[in-house]
């Protein structure tokens, strides 16, 4: 297995980005639902505004929690696992040693 200057393998950074892909799809699709759910309940002015406050500090939320650096991917990982958008085993294909880091952080 040829490492790349990120210390990640050629078949790592594909493990990687495709469980990071599908973290963000999971949690993009329940913040669509969230969003259609409040709309659907939208009765006053004032419901309007607290949309769009949930909208923005939603979206300062998930900008920075997806930020595919492989530098911090590590901790990226263990925090979409404490969040329930990833399973430690959709992982599998990365060194022993990163999943056990990644294992460790996600039950801080």
């Amino acid at each position: 297995m040829k490492e790349s200057e990120s210390g990640w393998t050629e078949i790592e950074q594909k493990v990687a980005r495709f469980a990071f892909e599908q973290a963000y799809k999971r949690e993009i699709e329940a913040l669509m639902s969230q969003v259609r759910h409040k709309i659907d309940t939208l009765d006053e002015l004032d419901d309007i505004w607290q949309l769009h406050d949930f909208l923005s500090a939603r979206r300062y939320e998930v900008e920075g929690k997806y930020d595919f650096k492989y530098s911090i991917l590590l901790f990226i990982f263990a925090g979409l696992i404490k969040d329930g958008w990833l399973q430690l085993n959709e992982l599998e294909g990365l060194d022993e040693d990163k999943l056990a880091k990644v294992a460790a952080l996600s039950r801080m």
